[in-house]
């Protein structure tokens, strides 16, 4: 894992409450996979009751329309090195079944789709590139 690892999870803020914590957990799990070293880790108590811990550093939430989280996509990719590029395409709330979502995904165009959300991992430089003038969700 590289030392000055930084992320940033992007939600487009006119989706409702329930889909915007959808999209922010499932592109967090997708970036926990791809770099396990941001939670892959146990913390006790002092009576020994141990817990999983939810992430090693800030995780912030940023916003944007869905063009401008299109468009960050695009310039994210390809990603190269140790970085993680974590997309949510609007299109997949509407598949239940993660095998329709992957045989669906090769015939589908990125630039095209709206994408709900984004989580980006990697070099503190070229995720602040990136993100540095997005707002906070709120």
């Amino acid at each position: 894992m590289l030392p000055d690892i930084r992320l940033a999870i992007v939600i487009n803020p006119d989706l409702p409450l329930g889909l915007i914590a959808n999209t922010a957990g499932a592109i967090a799990i997708g970036l926990g996979a791809r770099f396990p070293a941001l939670a892959a880790r146990q913390l006790s108590d002092r009576e020994g009751r141990a817990i999983d811990i939810s992430s090693n550093m800030p995780v912030p939430m940023l916003q944007a329309d869905a063009d401008t989280i299109r468009s960050l996509l695009l310039n994210a990719l390809p990603p190269q090195g140790e970085r993680a590029v974590v997309a949510f395409p609007a299109f997949a709330r509407s598949l239940h079944d993660y095998r329709e979502y992957e045989a669906m995904f090769p015939d589908r165009d990125l630039k095209m789709e709206a994408i709900d959300g984004l989580g980006i991992a990697g070099p503190s430089k070229w995720v602040k590139s990136l993100t540095g003038s997005l707002k906070l969700l709120r």
